[in-house]
């Protein structure tokens, strides 16, 4: 079996930035992506943000292209919830993405940060670097 360890952050916001991510359906869009990255042999260490987009720090298995991994994670997302979820909703995603690598001992910081989206974005506490969108 193979050894790795590669963290990356991704964020990717809605199409024109709607604020579509509704609190309704917030959680089954987190774990619907959760699911599609242990399809990819991924392991997901957070998934957060807020009704215009989602950050998900991830470690990517290195048989998948990163932008390959955010594809199928961006489009499986967006299909349970016009499909499934909330037919007739036409929920997308933004065509672009942003990606960080970093390291194993920036994990803590990077989860922490991600969970607290919510309260970054209400009181200015953002890392700029972070919210590359």
């Amino acid at each position: 079996m193979p050894y790795w360890k590669l963290y990356y952050h991704f964020i990717w916001g809605t199409r024109e930035r709607l604020p579509v991510i509704l609190p309704a359906f917030e959680s089954d869009l987190y774990r619907t992506i959760a699911a599609k990255v242990k399809e990819l042999d991924g392991t997901t260490y957070a998934i957060g943000g807020i009704m215009d987009h989602v950050h998900l720090a991830v470690s990517v298995p290195p048989m998948i292209a990163v932008a390959k991994f955010v594809g199928e994670i961006k489009g499986n997302s967006s299909h349970f919830i016009n499909n499934i979820l909330k037919p007739g909703f036409e929920f997308y995603w933004q065509a672009e993405y942003g990606v960080l690598s970093f390291g194993e001992k920036n994990l803590p910081a990077l989860v922490r940060y991600i969970q607290n989206q919510k309260r970054h974005h209400a009181n200015g506490s953002l890392i700029a670097v972070m919210e590359l969108i």
